[in-house]
């Protein structure tokens, strides 16, 4: 049987819970509601699960799911901050209208693939997070797609997103239109799965899907095939 005892320190439960308390109303009165939708924020909320609850479906979704993507907004960054232009999801970081703390508070793009790894390595990888991860993950598109603000679509407030989850291109202020958008859709809920989900499931699945047994449980399960053989 598994030990109840916890296995993640209570201080990294608390100190990411006050991240959330501060972050969560700052985004929401910066931003609006429909910022929670994206990807990114979604992971937020199923590492918290993970944390608390310690266990290790939550924590796979979200690692499936934004482990290669955050690395491209890293690289992003990197490339805006030295002045070459990737592919612009970084863009906002740079943008004077939004406040220090408020673009400071992203940095937690940076950091949270890490506590991903961490969380997936201590509670072991669940295969079951790639098809979890991708139905959710496809339904958000949808979403996106059907029922919130387009790519170059004019908003009250600027900082109001639009083109969540980039199903209309990556160019916010104007759609993708080398493609019909019905059809750039499907294409990249496919790439999303391809390139970056499937790929990074394999990885995970492979490095962290068997967690080693606890030295109490290889003792249990000697003494149970010695008292077995002994009954024989």
């Amino acid at each position: 049987m598994e030990s109840t005892a916890a296995r993640l320190p209570l201080g990294l439960k608390l100190l990411f819970t006050a991240f959330l308390a501060v972050m969560v109303p700052v985004y929401w009165t910066n931003y609006g509601p429909t910022n929670f939708l994206y990807f990114c924020d979604i992971s937020l909320l199923l590492c918290l699960i993970s944390l608390w609850t310690e266990k290790k479906l939550p924590a796979s979704m979200a690692a499936v799911g934004i482990l290669l993507p955050q690395v491209l907004w890293c690289l992003d960054f990197l490339g805006e901050l030295f002045g070459v232009h990737l592919v612009g999801m970084t863009a906002y970081m740079f943008d004077l209208n939004r406040s220090l703390f408020l673009r400071g508070l992203s940095f937690f793009h940076g950091w949270l693939p890490f506590l991903l790894v961490f969380l997936v390595k201590r509670l072991a990888y669940d295969r079951r997070a790639l098809w979890a991860w991708t139905g959710l993950a496809w339904g958000l598109c949808l979403v996106a797609y059907f029922f919130l603000p387009p790519a170059g679509a004019v908003m009250p407030d600027p900082k109001i997103p639009v083109n969540i989850n980039y199903v209309y291109g990556f160019d916010d202020a104007h759609p993708q239109t080398w493609l019909p958008a019905p059809v750039y859709l499907l294409g990249w809920m496919a790439a999303l799965f391809l390139v970056a989900y499937l790929p990074t499931h394999m990885v995970l699945r492979k490095w962290l899907g068997t967690k080693p047994a606890k030295p109490e449980q290889v003792v249990s399960a000697s003494q149970l095939m010695l008292a077995s053989s002994t009954k024989g």
